[in-house]
């Protein structure tokens, strides 16, 4: 089953896939979330009501990535280096959880500042 969510974060809206993962399928039921993103170099990330453990966690993910922070049972969205970073990977603070991708350019995000609302939800 394809599951795709609309992620609109300030004025910027852009469309994801969700992979076949756990962590998918509960960030998937507990849509819509929303809450107030933070950056993070460029990484754009919140809290969300969904707590998991690590599920395949990554130490180094790709531009477009969602990823579900354990630590802080959070939602990231991956655009660019981070201040974890070497070089041009994109490294999160402690691995992630990679539950789906950002379909398109997710360098678009780069126009959102810290303290935006981020709206998650289901695409029909």
């Amino acid at each position: 089953m394809e599951r795709r969510i609309r992620i609109k974060a300030g004025a910027v809206e852009v469309a994801a896939e969700l992979n076949s993962t756990g962590t998918a399928q509960a960030i998937w039921d507990a849509l819509p979330i929303s809450g107030r993103g933070n950056r993070w170099g460029e990484e754009i990330y919140f809290s969300i009501p969904v707590n998991l453990e690590a599920e395949n966690a990554q130490e180094v993910v790709a531009t477009g990535d969602l990823g579900y922070w354990p630590p802080g049972t959070a939602f990231c969205i991956f655009f660019g280096p981070t201040p974890m970073s070497r070089g041009e990977e994109i490294r999160p603070a402690s691995p992630v959880n990679v539950f789906g991708k950002v379909v398109g350019d997710a360098t678009v995000l780069k126009q959102v500042a810290s303290g935006a609302e981020i709206t998650i939800d289901r695409k029909s």
